[in-house]
């Protein structure tokens, strides 16, 4: 858990085992599996490249994807970002255990029909920030993960993390765990080529994630305009915001009174979580790695506690 106040960490502490097996307890510099908290990773590094005037965000995807379908050229970045493009999940039978190539998931996206006309309703998409990093790596000539690493995680001092490798050493990595009929079991395995896709698939820690934290209040990264945008709901077609709240990346939302900018993410035996209550200067964090721990109602309740003593 990372409690992080006026600029400041006030607590950053660990609870429970890294690792069950070998009675591993968790601590700060412990590694989890970032799970859709790592598309708000994503949002800025389209948005990095929009500032540069290599994306545009009302470009559409036939611009990145010349053999796409037709229906590609009504979809723009921007949709993709706030999830209103009409693209869905993994199909029920996409095979997780499948070693797919960036252009075998490519193909796949490619080939299931649009669920809505583009800018007409708001339907969370794994497939669409998939998408986004296949598209970061045709504007830039860089694996995704690799630009992160170069434009966000190096500049920030963010040392553990990264883009998940099961085979590389991992200084403090948790284990992920879930129960099944009320018995302890390891998180299931999927394929390594699947654990490196845009839409939320990296490492870090709460420490690295307080680093993140400071650096969204500054211009280290994007423009104050840019991080505007992102945090502001995306508007539909008929020019009303869309039902999930959703900006680029994350979800903007009122929370008895407080503004709160936040994310969940669900992985392989991992939950987290990510609560900036911005106009406070307050963030909680909770990562996990029990599937089904709730990590969003211990940070909320966490921010209760603290928002109820009026301290600032």
């Amino acid at each position: 858990v990372l409690f992080r106040s006026g600029g400041k960490i006030v607590e950053a502490e660990g609870f429970g085992l890294a690792n069950v097996e070998l009675q591993v307890p968790v601590k700060p510099e412990t590694v989890f599996q970032s799970g859709s908290v790592g598309k708000q990773f994503t949002a800025t590094a389209v948005m990095i490249l929009v500032e540069e005037g290599k994306v545009g965000l009302d470009d559409p995807l036939t611009k990145y994807f010349a053999d796409a379908p037709s229906s590609w050229k009504e979809v723009t970045v921007r949709e993709l970002l706030s999830h209103t493009a009409g693209f869905g999940d993994y199909p029920e039978k996409f095979d997780f255990r499948r070693d797919w190539t960036e252009a075998d998931e490519l193909k796949l996206v490619e080939s299931i029909p649009l669920a809505y006309p583009p800018g007409t309703k708001w339907e969370y998409s794994n497939l669409g920030f998939l998408t986004l990093g296949v598209l970061i790596h045709r504007v830039t000539g860089e694996f995704y993960g690799d630009f992160l690493r170069r434009r966000i995680f190096g500049p920030l001092g963010m040392e553990s993390t990264r883009i998940i490798s099961e085979a590389d050493i991992v200084p403090n990595r948790a284990a992920g765990y879930r129960l099944v009929k009320g018995e302890l079991k390891n998180q299931e395995w999927v394929a390594p080529t699947i654990n490196t896709t845009a839409d939320g698939s990296l490492y870090f820690s709460i420490l690295d994630l307080a680093k993140w934290d400071a650096a969204l209040y500054t211009e280290k990264l994007l423009k104050r305009s840019s991080l505007d945008q992102m945090w502001t709901p995306a508007k539909l077609k008929n020019g009303q915001p869309n039902k999930g709240g959703y900006g680029f990346g994350w979800f903007i939302e009122e929370r008895h009174g407080h503004q709160v900018i936040s994310h969940d993410g669900a992985w392989q035996g991992f939950e987290t979580t990510i609560a900036r209550y911005v106009d406070d200067q307050l963030t909680v964090v909770v990562l996990t790695n029990l599937a089904g721990a709730k990590p969003g109602v211990i940070a909320e309740h966490v921010a209760e506690l603290y928002l109820s003593e009026g301290k600032n």
